[in-house]
């Protein structure tokens, strides 16, 4: 089964810009859509974007991040990539990725996702 790992995240200052990666270990021939999620210290896991793929790729965006990320990916390196710009300490949190392979997504809500990608943003 296909396997995702994150990478890119750090430590950056308010207004800067990070690019996170997620890799996939198989090539995107049976994926539909990729998406990215976070959790901030003491929130819920919640949704921040999601690259539709097809003739022409779709991407949809959480309203906070609107204007701020954008979301692109390469197939010959597997990808998909969420670009980070005019971050905010709000934007602190944990990153992971998600997969839908075929109908079904690879990471589920009581799953444990693994250790994701630390960004933090602060001064």
């Amino acid at each position: 089964q296909v396997q995702l790992a994150e990478s890119g995240g750090g430590l950056v200052q308010p207004g800067g810009s990070l690019r996170l990666s997620c890799a996939a270990s198989e090539s995107f021939f049976d994926v539909n859509a990729m998406s990215w999620y976070r959790q901030a210290p003491g929130e819920q896991r919640e949704w921040i974007a999601t690259i539709t793929f097809g003739g022409g790729d779709i991407t949809t965006l959480r309203n906070s991040v609107k204007g701020r990320f954008t979301v692109s990916r390469d197939n010959t390196k597997n990808t998909v990539y969420l670009q980070m710009n005019s971050l905010k300490p709000e934007d602190t949190a944990v990153y992971w990725c998600n997969v839908l392979v075929g109908r079904v997504w690879l990471r589920n809500s009581d799953d444990s996702w693994g250790q994701g990608t630390q960004v933090t943003v602060s001064s």
